[in-house]
Formats: structure tokens, C-alpha cells, sequence
């Protein structure tokens, strides 16, 4: 499946006391990210659309202040009414930081909901 990259710079507000990226940044980041891959994606009338069901994440190498670098998103899985997708931090072709996350498809009522087959054509 193909793949949408958000670029992003470390700025200050985004480390802590020793100018490595805070760990929460990565959620809020990365939600960033998937908001922008479905910046085109129009929802039928009432649909509420996904929403984070779970997540997770494993750091390998920490992001510094000043460091520019790319959430590579990429849907994994797709199911009935949820898909799960990763999302790799890279900086110069180094991972590193990887969440997996499942997001459920629900409509106007908040329950789960099959997922319209043109929403998926258009993210993958």
C-alpha cells in the first residue's frame, strides 16, 4: 500500500530539559499526520469517521531540538470497521520511533460501522 509522509522539525516546545523530543509529542505528532493524510477523505453525512481505538508505541532513537524529519503512515491491515495502520519516525533514513495503531469507523449513533470501500481507496 502506498504510503503519505508528514514532515515535522523538533522545536523547542516539543523537548524536555535536555532538548530530547518529550515522549507524549510522538501521540500528538502523529495524530497531526494522520489528520493531514485525510485532509481529501469526505465522510458520508453523519458519519462521526475513525477514531483511535488503540495504540502503541516502541522509541529506538530520540529526536533532538533543530532535528527535521518525516511520519511515514501506512495502513496495514483493513477490517470491517477498523484498520490498523503504522506510523514510523524517521530521521536520514534512521527509524526512530514506530506506533502501531488501530482506528475504529463509526457512524452518527458513535458504534462501529462498516468502513466506506472509497475512504480506504482514497488512504491507500
Amino acid at each position: 500500500m502506498k504510503t503519505h509522509k508528514f514532515p515535522f522539525s523538533v522545536a523547542y516546545a516539543d523537548t524536555d530539559a535536555g532538548g530530547i523530543m518529550y515522549h507524549g509529542r510522538y501521540v500528538e505528532i502523529a495524530e497531526r499526520a494522520r489528520m493531514q493524510w485525510l485532509r481529501n477523505v469526505e465522510f458520508p453525512d453523519g458519519d462521526i469517521g475513525f477514531v483511535v481505538r488503540e495504540l502503541g508505541i516502541k522509541y529506538f532513537k530520540p529526536l533532538r531540538l533543530g532535528e527535521d524529519f518525516f511520519v511515514e503512515s501506512y495502513i496495514k491491515k483493513v477490517g470491517n470497521a477498523s484498520l490498523d495502520a503504522e506510523q514510523k519516525f524517521i530521521k536520514d533514513d534512521t527509524i526512530c520511533a514506530i506506533m502501531n495503531i488501530n482506528i475504529a469507523y463509526i457512524g452518527s449513533d458513535l458504534h462501529p460501522k462498516k468502513i466506506p470501500d472509497n475512504i480506504v481507496g482514497k488512504m491507500s
